[in-house]
């Protein structure tokens, strides 16, 4: 038995090995604060839930879901993106339901992705993006997220080789890992790039919902001319806590939905259609009061870990979005052997850096998702190890390298 050689081009799935080690600690009885995965630890609405159970009994539902996602999916979403950001979208063409934004997200390389062509991937960035590239035979092209850009791509920087090789570009803002967001201005660039050198764009919009301070997330589409040339996946996980449930959407190009909708009909056979009209319920149920309760919640998680950090001795960017900090590593230190530090010896999990590409190194992902108290003590631990270990050099005594991830 041998398997198929594509998979020696993929690295192992970071959040895959990262739940063994967790797993492996807590049956040791560590007291763990995971802050590593961005996996909400508040419940779904009150009201989807009682909506699946409610649609969970029905016998139509029991049967095959439509593959392009229910009608209601459909028209619930499209009347959504018209109430928040004026897009008009049709449910019938523009339109198609995911099992989760990953799973559109891989599906689309695989509708536009051919041996030997480019895609424009950021880095940091989300690993599906290159590792799916990587499995259709593609090549990504790295565009480098750097802090004095402000973590958006320079699209004038990519060679002319690369252009007329690629393919597709995947954005995300805010963005995960760096918490970067980005104006309605730099979507309006991406689309004029897109429409210059015939580049599909796919925007990952997973933490559209999740902004701060005044600051509220665009969507490209709100830039005229971007339903030409770009889509936008839109996930229930954040928002509104369900990332279990995998439900999400892919809107825009008529194109790229096309695409995409032979992709899934040769591939899956759709969401449970009661998880489907659940998620309807999300977007019925007085979404933006929930979601502004949300994030009146990580705000005030992110200014007590921010806090809590910066006593460390840490330096983070305070964020917009998503409910991430990015935090520099300290000068000696890499992104492996700090999150290698934290866990063995603070028994804090943070995501390095580096997980997400060869421009995250030397920086660490926190997650904001543990309460108030749990993040103060997160913190308290770490400026304990940090404090420690200055008084250590201070005496010219030098500590084991904590064994990386």
């Amino acid at each position: 038995m041998r398997e198929a050689r594509r998979l020696e081009r993929v690295p192992p799935y970071f959040f895959a090995e990262m739940d063994k080690i967790k797993a492996s600690l807590r049956r040791n009885g560590v007291d763990l604060i995971d802050l590593g995965v961005g996996d909400p630890d508040s419940p779904t609405p009150e009201p989807v839930v009682r909506e699946l159970c409610r649609q969970a009994p029905v016998p139509a539902n029991h049967r095959y879901p439509a593959y392009e996602g229910s009608v209601e999916l459909r028209q619930a979403i499209c009347r959504y993106y018209m109430s928040r950001f004026g897009v008009k979208l049709d449910p019938e063409r523009e339109a198609i339901g995911l099992i989760g934004s990953k799973e559109g997200l891989s599906h689309l390389v695989w509708a536009f992705v051919d041996p030997g062509d480019c895609v424009l991937v950021p880095d940091p960035a989300y690993p599906v993006y290159a590792v799916q590239t990587l499995l259709a035979g593609g090549s990504p092209y790295h565009m480098p997220l750097l802090q004095e850009s402000d973590f958006l791509p320079d699209f004038d920087a990519i060679p002319r080789d690369v252009l007329s090789r690629a393919k597709l570009m995947f954005l995300n803002y805010p963005n995960n890992p760096t918490s970067a967001v980005c104006s309605l201005d730099f979507f309006r660039k991406a689309v004029e790039f897109a429409h210059e050198h015939g580049v599909l764009i796919c925007h990952d919009a997973a933490y559209v919902e999740m902004s701060y301070d005044g600051f509220v997330a665009p969507s490209i589409l709100q830039v005229d001319g971007a339903s030409e040339v770009a889509v936008e996946t839109y996930s229930w996980s954040k928002p509104f806590n369900m990332t279990g449930w995998r439900v999400g959407a892919m809107l825009g190009s008529v194109r790229a939905i096309s695409a995409l909708r032979i992709i899934k009909t040769n591939t899956d056979s759709g969401q449970f259609t009661a998880v489907q009209m659940a998620a309807v319920e999300a977007l019925r149920a007085e979404p933006s009061a929930f979601i502004t309760a949300m994030n009146v919640m990580y705000s005030k998680r992110r200014d007590v870990l921010i806090r809590g950090l910066q006593r460390a001795g840490l330096d983070p960017f305070v964020p917009q979005g998503t409910f991430y900090v990015w935090c520099p590593v300290p000068v000696g230190d890499d992104s492996t052997s700090f999150s290698a530090l934290l866990l063995k010896e603070a028994h804090v999990i943070v995501a390095p850096g580096s997980a997400y590409g060869a421009r995250g190194e030397g920086y660490v992902r926190f997650a904001l998702t543990a309460d108030e108290e749990r993040l103060e003590e997160a913190a308290s631990r770490i400026g304990s190890i940090l404090a420690s270990r200055m008084r250590d050099r201070a005496r010219g005594e030098t500590r084991e390298q904590p064994r990386p991830y």
